[in-house]
């Protein structure tokens, strides 16, 4: 068992004049399973980086493990698995990669592949076996569920479960539930840490929230109150005053007049520090704001139909034998395991060029908005990207405040931002389109 402790930790991009982080402290335990949360944008992943050394900071941290961090780069996807692995971990035997893989319910011949040819699952379950091998290594987790099925990320979960000694960054409540002890929480002025899971934190949270709130109104009721007496103070103060020159015992009213005086500043005093307490509620405070979608109608009930459609890539077919009617104002979900062929169905309806076989029946004239699973490729300003997709810019920065954009954001290019942040752009932008058929891949990710 060891300590991570920072301390008074500062940092911001020389690209950007506000800080991602202000006078930053907490300790943690390398024993921890560590579930680390907070909002797209907020700095998760500068952390992990500013944890290995990657960035120069004001402040301190301290720690004596040595940092490996997920997903791991690989130069080279064309290699043998087993090489891969063998590469990160030199250390370890075989059988050792074997027995990880067991654990996570892959099979073994996915070592003598090319790593390129595994799905994105595999590939994500491969690289954590490696990982978790090198036992003295402090391991920093980066949003390990985005390419993982249901059953995979309980897989997984049970996997991290079994192990100590990590740092996981998620926005899936379930999956933090089944596998931490520990909770790191970035939230909007504060960061915190606390001994449970995700659902043991969110319970707290809620709680200073709801006493934050009847605080706050409390407060409210004290300033206005505050308020009220110090505007009568100062009206009995003047009037008093005024009759200095007219009364006999003037020494009598001026003793008065001060007594009024010390009362009111007292009256101000009093208020200024009710505003103070004020100031220091609902800093953290979540709020959710509702979004609307307005689909265009279409003339006909059915928009599209499918019969033993199966898609394929050169001699493999991904999915096959797929019937499905597509109808006005329904809502669908596609659920299947990773490389069970989901997102190149969606690329077919949305109008891209998949190979497929069996009949395909789209009607005239259909306007889909399509939001894609990869975000990766996004840059340039938020103005231009509004225009290039014919979307209002008012009401597309209008949805983007409610998904919790900050105001500064508006000025920076889209290829600064965070992969939660470039989803919600695209989130955005859909919602501010006028379609017949909205689909989106993955649109949770990285959310």
């Amino acid at each position: 068992m060891s300590i991570i402790k920072v301390e008074n930790l500062t940092f911001s991009y020389t690209t950007d004049a506000d800080n991602v982080f202000e006078n930053v402290s907490f300790v943690i335990d390398t024993d921890w399973k560590l579930g680390f949360v907070g909002r797209n944008g907020k700095g998760k992943t500068t952390l992990l980086n500013l944890l290995q050394g990657k960035f120069v900071y004001n402040g301190k941290i301290t720690y004596s493990v040595k940092f490996d961090y997920f997903p791991y780069e690989i130069n080279d996807k064309r290699q043998i698995t087993i090489d891969i692995l063998t590469e990160i971990c030199p250390e370890a035997e075989e059988w050792q990669f074997y027995k990880e893989l067991s654990l996570l319910q892959v099979d073994i011949d996915v070592l003598w592949r090319s790593f390129e040819t595994l799905s994105n699952g595999e590939q994500t379950k491969v690289l954590l076996a490696s990982l978790f091998l090198k036992e003295q290594n402090f391991l920093l987790i980066d949003e390990p569920t985005n390419h993982l099925d249901i059953a995979g990320r309980e897989i997984v979960a049970k996997y991290l479960k079994s192990k100590k000694g990590f740092i996981v960054v998620s926005h899936d409540r379930t999956f933090l539930d089944s596998c931490i002890d520990h909770i790191l929480s970035l939230n909007r002025k504060s960061v915190t840490v606390q001994k449970g899971n995700f659902s043991t934190f969110w319970i707290n949270k809620q709680q200073q929230d709801e006493f934050e709130l009847q605080r706050n109104d409390q407060l409210k009721r004290d300033i206005q109150r505050l308020q009220q007496s110090a505007k009568r103070v100062s009206a009995w103060s003047n009037k008093i005053e005024s009759t200095k020159t007219q009364s006999f015992d003037s020494g009598y009213v001026g003793h008065c007049a001060a007594i009024m005086m010390r009362g009111a500043k007292a009256l101000e005093k009093r208020k200024l520090r009710a505003i103070d307490e004020k100031k220091e509620l609902l800093l953290d405070l979540e709020e959710i704001e509702d979004l609307k979608i307005s689909p265009l109608q279409y003339h006909s009930p059915t928009l599209y139909r499918l019969k033993d459609l199966s898609i394929t890539y050169g001699d493999v077919t991904v999915c096959k034998n797929i019937t499905l009617e597509i109808k006005s104002e329904q809502v669908i979900a596609i659920r299947g395991k990773n490389g069970s062929g989901k997102s190149s169905l969606l690329k077919l309806l949305a109008g891209y060029e998949i190979n497929f076989v069996g009949e395909f029946w789209k009607g005239r004239d259909i306007v889909v908005s399509y939001v894609p699973q990869d975000t990766s490729g996004l840059y340039g300003t938020l103005d231009d990207y509004a225009y290039e997709n014919g979307v209002d810019v008012t009401q597309f920065k209008t949805i983007l405040r409610k998904l919790d954009f900050d105001r500064s954001m508006f000025e920076k290019d889209i290829s600064t931002y965070s992969a939660g942040q470039r989803k919600k752009v695209c989130i955005a932008r859909s919602l501010c389109q006028k379609a017949h058929l909205y689909i989106w891949d993955e649109p949770l990710n990285y959310i």
